[in-house]
């Protein structure tokens, strides 16, 4: 059973292995395998048993011919793994959503899409583009790896210098007045809008008996919660489930009052003068936007508070250098 167990070996690794270096593996491959299986005869085990043994050592010989071939057996190594991640993942997280809300935007100025139809556009777009993007980025990473070709470019040497900053805790001052002065001006807005800048306003004042104060109250809320977050100094998942439902009531509420036509004042003339529902497209644009912010806010929020309990620390957006190997 064993006698022609090297032959069938031999012959499998060579069929993986270029013409010109056969012959020269053969002879190197069969002397190995014999050496190793003479010194376990020696050392008293059965020929077929030493064979058999010496064989499952070196391994699966595709492998193997791999290794003598010098030829990567897999699709993106672990050199240019850390910048292909990267890269897809920046492109994935800046240029997708980008690309969807141009989509968006332009299908409603040509077709005068309804709601249901650029949403459905919108997720088209986010699975064509993103399959789209991830195969090109990938075959692009699998030509480098395999030519050489660009591959120190992008293998750039890793220096304590690419090293981000971590923040240390949930939110520095900076941060702490930046998020309570967005709301504050939020309010600013909608309350001055409404006497201020046109004869009509551009938000419908019918809703100032009911959905502008609660807009103005979860406002609020968002603040306190800023408050929170800066004065507990850290990220917790109490804290992140708060500002998912605070962001899904908020979002949810100028979502329903742009899909129900009831957020832009019916009398604003500022729409008038043009062929295309100027309202509709600022509508579905307003919309897909605060969808696509809050769902980033969560998730991000999140993230913070996951990393901080496995004791990670936050990473400072924009510092160190993200297309390095290390």
């Amino acid at each position: 059973m064993t006698a022609n167990l090297v032959d069938r070996y031999v012959l499998t690794a060579l069929r993986r292995l270029p013409e010109q270096q056969r012959a020269d593996i053969d002879r190197e491959l069969r002397a190995s395998i014999e050496d190793a299986v003479d010194a376990r005869v020696e050392a008293g085990e059965p020929r077929d048993t030493a064979i058999e043994q010496t064989l499952l050592e070196l391994g699966d010989p595709d492998r193997l011919a791999d290794s003598y071939a010098g030829r990567p057996n897999y699709l993106i190594g672990p050199e240019l793994y850390p910048v292909w991640r990267r890269s897809l993942t920046a492109l994935l997280t800046l240029v997708l959503p980008i690309v969807v809300l141009v989509t968006a935007f332009v299908q409603v100025l040509a077709d005068d899409a309804g709601f249901g139809e650029v949403i459905g556009t919108a997720v088209g777009t986010i699975i064509n583009v993103g399959a789209h993007m991830a195969f090109w980025v990938t075959l692009t990473f699998w030509i480098v790896e395999r030519t050489g070709a660009g591959k120190s470019d992008l293998n750039r040497q890793w220096t304590p210098q690419d090293l981000p900053r971590y923040e240390p805790g949930a939110l520095t001052r900076v941060q702490f007045a930046a998020n309570l002065l967005w709301p504050a001006v939020v309010i600013g807005a909608l309350v001055l809008q409404q006497f201020t800048f046109t004869e009509e306003p551009l938000l419908d004042p019918a809703n100032w008996s009911f959905w502008w104060p609660v807009l103005i109250a979860l406002i609020v809320l968002k603040g306190l919660w800023v408050f929170w977050v800066y004065r507990l100094g850290r990220w917790t998942r109490p804290v992140a489930v708060v500002n998912a439902v605070l962001s899904l009531v908020t979002g949810g509420v100028i979502i329903y009052l742009l899909s129900s036509d009831n957020f832009f004042n019916p009398a604003f003339t500022g729409f008038n003068g043009t062929d295309v529902d100027l309202q509709g497209w600022i509508s579905v644009v307003v919309m897909l936007t605060t969808g696509v912010s809050i769902a980033y806010d969560i998730v991000d929020v999140f993230r913070k508070a996951e990393q901080a309990r496995k004791g990670l620390g936050v990473k400072v957006p924009g510092t160190g250098n993200p297309y390095t190997a290390g």
